[in-house]
């Protein structure tokens, strides 16, 4: 019994020190903005006025939108991807205990669930490979206004009633 409460104790505590090393990203998020704000202010301080341009980081290639979004759902399906094996791993660790096998069932769903993610990236992937370079799968339509002509005041206009009707 006392090894029950003692490994129930180190996944307790492996459950609370783990997230902590991935939580880093919102305090150095806070400190570049610190960073930048202090850099702001010196260059008001020194006198550099006029306009500001916005540039990317050195060394980092600039995105486009269609590359931005290919990172973002790139990054998206990484954290899936991750996860699954994190509640895969977590779930069989759990499962060690005796009275708690049923665990095991949750990680055997969950290892179904990621190979069928790892089918559903494959034939995403697949898709579009075969699919030509300049197509866009779903994307904002090029749409046509039709401006009205400038009319002289002394110009004599004769309206055709096909015309009209399709606002000409």
């Amino acid at each position: 019994m006392q090894w029950l409460l003692l490994g129930l104790l180190a996944i307790m505590w492996a459950a609370f020190l783990v997230p902590v090393g991935r939580k880093r990203s919102d305090a150095r998020s806070v400190e570049e903005f610190e960073r930048r704000m202090e850099l702001l202010a010196q260059a008001e301080v020194h006198g550099t006025g006029g306009r500001w341009i916005v540039t990317p980081r050195k060394g980092v290639r600039f995105l486009g939108p269609r590359e931005r979004q290919q990172a973002r759902a790139r990054a998206r399906r990484r954290r899936i991807f991750v996860f699954l094996l994190e509640a895969i791993g977590l779930s069989m660790l759990i499962g060690v205990v005796p009275p708690l096998r049923v665990a095991w069932v949750v990680a055997g769903g969950l290892a179904g669930l990621l190979v069928l993610y790892v089918w559903a990236l494959l034939v995403l992937k697949a898709r579009t490979a075969a699919a030509p370079v300049g197509t866009v799968a779903a994307g904002p339509r090029a749409t046509c206004r039709i401006e009205p002509p400038v009319l002289d005041p002394g110009q004599h206009v004769t309206v055709v009633a096909g015309a009209a009707a399709a606002g000409l």
